[in-house]
C-alpha cells in the first residue's frame, strides 16, 4: 500500500457524508482539506527546528505560527458541515487577515507578505464557484488598496527588521508564495483531470445505454430535421445513423404519415407538452429478403416527443424537440388482424341475418302449399273435391316438395363446399351431349316464360376430364338463372368452344342485368342482386355461389359481365385436363367496356328452342 493511498483513505474518512457519493464533489473536498491539513501540520512540526536555528521568536513570528491552527479549523468545519462555499470564503478571510497583519508590521505594500495577496483569488479558484472567486478577488484588491493607503499616510509602525533581514524575508515570502501557488496549480490540475475522467465515464455510460436500448432516441429541430439519433436506429431501420441526420429520417417516413409526423414535432416544440404519433417508416431490406412481402419494407413506429429542456427552462425562440421512437409493428398487425376478424364477424352476422330472411321465405312458401293442399285432400268429403281437382292438388304438393328438396340440396352442397368436404370424382366425358341435355331439360321452363333458348356447341368439342355431375350442375344453375332473370320476349344464349387447353362456356341473356354495386358481390352465398327485383324472382341466392365453388374445385375461372337493363354474360373456363386445386378461384368482374365475346361461328351449330305462340 503506497503513502498516497494511505493519505487518500485518511482524507476519505474526513469527508462529509453528503460528499461521499459524488466523485467530483469528493475530489473538491479532498483538494480543500489536504493542503491545509498537511501544510499546517508540516509547518507546526517544523516550528521546533525554527526555534533551534533562530532562537527565541519574535511576537510576529509566534502569531504567524499560531495562525496555522486556522486551516485545521477550516478543514474540521468542512468535514462536519459539508458547506464547501462557506469554507472557501472563511479560508480567504483567514489568509487575508494573516497577510494584512504581517504586511502592516513589515513594511506595508513593500512587505514580503504583500506578494501573498495574489494567492487569495488563486486559492478561491479551486472552489469552482463564481461567487467565491469574486469575493476573494475583491478581498485581495481591498487589502492591497488598504496597504497602499496606510503606507501613504505614514500609519505603519516602525519596522524592527534591518535591510539584510528584509531581503531575507522578501526571499522567504516569494518562495513560500510560489510553493503555495504550485500546490494550488497541482490541485487545480487534479480537479480538472477528475472532471474530465468523470465526464468521459458519464459519456461512456450514456453511450452504452443508447447503444443497447431498443428504443431510438433522437433530437429534432421544430421543422423535423434530425440533429442527433441514437445508434439503435441503425439496427431498427437498417441504415447508418449518418444517413438519418438532417431530413434523412423524414424522407423515409411514409408519404401519407408525413403531415402527422411534422405536426407532432411542431406542436411539441410550440406547446411545451408531450405529443405522441404513430407513423410508418421505410426499413432497408436486405437484397436476399426482397420480394418476400411488401409489408416488410415499412414498419410502424410510435414516437413520443417533448421540448428539449437543457437549462431548466424551455427556450422560447426556436426550441428543439427530443423524441423516443419504438417499434410497434407487431401491435399494429395485431390490431389489423383484430379489425379483420371483427369485420369477418360482422359479415358472418350479416350473412346469418340474410340467410334467415331468405330461407324463411323460401322454406315457408312450399311448406304452406304442402300443408294447405294436403289438408284440403284430407277434407275432400266435406269439401266435395273432384278427382281432377284432387290430382291437381297432389301435383302442387309434389312440386312444392321438389322445390323444397332443391333448396335443401343447394344449402347442403354449399355447406360441403365451404367446409371442403365436397368430393370431385373426375372422369373423361363428352361435354356437348351433357350441355344439350341440360338445355333440353330447361327448354320447357324457357317456353313457359316465353324466352328463346339458343344453344351453340360445335360437334368436334373434345373430351373433358372432370366431374360430369358437377358440370351439369354448373350448366343447369347458369341457364336456369339466366331464364329466371330474363323478361318475356328475351333471349338466353348458351355457347361452348375450345380456347387453348380450356373449354369456354358462355351463358348470355338479355335480362334485367346487374348494377355496378351488386356486381362486386356476385358469387356470395345467399346474395341476390338488386333490391327492385329481389323478391320478384324466387331463389336462395346460391346459384352463382355454387357455380363459383364448382369451377374453383375444377381449377377453372369464372367471370361475370353485366350492364343494368341490357343483360348479363357469365363465362366459365374449365381446363380440359382436371387438376385438383386447394383454393377456389375468385370471380373476375368485367366492366361493359371491356367485354369481348369471341365466337367460333364457322364451327357453331345452332340449337334453338322457339317460344310457343
Amino acid at each position: 500500500m503506497t503513502v498516497s493511498t494511505i493519505i487518500r483513505d485518511c482524507l476519505d474518512t474526513l469527508l462529509h457524508p453528503s460528499a461521499r457519493y459524488d466523485a467530483l464533489v469528493s475530489a473538491r473536498h479532498r483538494a480543500f482539506i489536504a493542503p491545509r491539513l498537511i501544510g499546517s501540520l508540516a509547518a507546526l512540526a517544523a516550528f521546533p527546528v525554527y526555534l533551534a536555528i533562530h532562537g527565541a521568536p519574535a511576537g510576529l513570528e509566534v502569531a504567524a505560527f499560531a495562525w496555522l491552527i486556522a486551516p485545521i479549523l477550516l478543514s474540521y468545519f468542512l468535514s462536519r458541515t459539508g458547506r464547501y462555499e462557506s469554507a472557501n470564503v472563511l479560508s480567504s478571510l483567514a489568509l487575508a487577515g494573516l497577510i494584512m497583519a504581517v504586511a502592516v508590521n513589515t513594511g506595508g505594500i513593500e512587505s514580503f507578505a504583500a506578494i501573498w495577496l495574489v494567492v487569495i483569488p488563486l486559492e478561491a479558484a479551486l472552489s469552482a464557484s463564481r461567487r467565491v472567486v469574486a469575493f476573494a478577488s475583491v478581498l485581495a484588491l481591498g487589502c492591497a488598496v488598504s496597504l497602499i493607503a496606510v503606507d501613504h499616510f505614514d500609519l505603519l509602525p516602525a519596522s524592527q527588521a534591518g535591510a539584510a533581514s528584509h531581503g531575507v524575508l522578501m526571499a522567504v515570502g516569494i518562495a513560500s508564495a510560489l510553493l503555495y501557488a504550485c500546490g494550488l496549480a497541482y490541485g487545480a490540475e487534479s480537479l480538472a483531470r477528475t472532471s474530465v475522467a468523470l465526464l468521459y465515464n458519464e459519456e461512456d455510460r450514456y453511450r452504452l445505454l443508447a447503444r443497447n436500448m431498443s428504443d431510438v432516441i433522437s433530437r429534432h429541430a421544430r421543422n423535423g430535421a434530425v440533429l442527433f439519433v441514437s445508434p439503435a436506429a441503425e439496427a431498427l431501420l437498417g441504415v447508418p445513423v449518418a444517413r438519418l441526420l438532417g431530413h434523412g429520417l423524414f424522407d423515409r417516413v411514409h408519404v401519407a404519415d408525413r403531415p402527422a409526423f411534422l405536426t407532432a414535432l411542431s406542436d411539441a416544440g410550440r406547446g411545451g407538452e408531450v405529443r405522441s404519433v404513430e407513423f410508418r417508416i421505410r426499413r432497408e431490406v436486405a437484397r436476399g429478403e426482397r420480394g418476400r412481402g411488401h409489408a416488410a419494407d415499412f414498419i410502424w413506429l410510435e414516437m413520443r416527443c417533448r421540448p428539449l429542456d437543457a437549462s431548466g427552462s424551455i427556450a422560447a425562440a426556436d426550441p428543439e424537440v427530443v423524441a423516443v421512437m419504438r417499434d410497434v409493428t407487431d401491435r399494429k398487425e395485431q390490431e389489423q388482424a383484430l379489425e379483420l376478424a371483427r369485420a369477418a364477424a360482422d359479415r358472418a352476422d350479416a350473412s346469418r341475418s340474410h340467410f334467415l330472411a331468405t330461407m324463411s321465405h323460401e322454406l315457408r312458401t312450399p311448406l304452406n302449399a304442402i300443408i294447405g293442399f294436403s289438408e284440403m285432400i284430407v277434407q275432400e268429403d266435406a269439401l266435395m273435391i273432384s278427382a281432377e281437382r284432387r290430382k291437381e292438388y297432389a301435383q302442387l304438393i309434389n312440386d312444392s316438395g321438389q322445390h323444397l328438396l332443391s333448396v335443401v340440396n343447394g344449402i347442403l352442397d354449399m355447406s360441403k363446399m365451404e367446409s371442403g368436404n365436397f368430393e370431385i370424382l373426375p372422369e373423361p366425358f363428352a361435354p356437348r351431349p351433357a350441355l344439350l341435355n341440360c338445355c333440353n331439360l330447361l327448354a320447357l321452363k324457357a317456353r313457359e316464360n316465353e324466352v328463346d333458348l339458343i344453344t351453340r356447341a360445335p360437334d368436334n368439342l373434345p373430351q373433358l376430364t372432370g366431374d360430369p355431375r358437377a358440370f351439369k350442375q354448373i350448366v343447369l344453375n347458369l341457364v336456369s338463372n339466366a331464364i329466371k332473370f330474363t323478361e318475356r320476349g328475351g333471349t338466353v344464349t348458351v355457347s361452348a368452344a375450345v380456347e387453348g387447353a380450356r373449354l369456354v362456356l358462355r351463358v348470355s341473356d338479355t335480362g334485367v342485368g346487374i348494377g355496378a354495386d351488386d356486381l362486386k358481390r356476385i358469387g356470395e352465398a345467399f346474395f341476390q342482386a338488386g333490391k327492385t327485383y329481389q323478391r320478384r324472382h324466387e331463389g336462395t341466392g346460391l346459384g352463382l355461389s355454387i357455380v363459383k365453388s364448382l369451377v374453383g374445385l375444377h381449377g377453372g375461372e369464372m367471370s361475370v359481365e353485366s350492364k343494368l337493363d341490357e343483360g348479363t354474360t357469365v363465362t366459365v373456363r374449365l381446363p380440359l385436363a382436371f387438376t385438383r386445386r386447394e383454393e377456389n378461384t375468385n370471380i373476375a368482374v368485367l366492366t361493359p367496356a371491356s367485354q369481348t365475346a369471341a365466337q367460333n361461328d364457322s364451327q357453331d351449330q345452332d340449337h334453338q328452342v322457339k317460344k310457343s305462340a
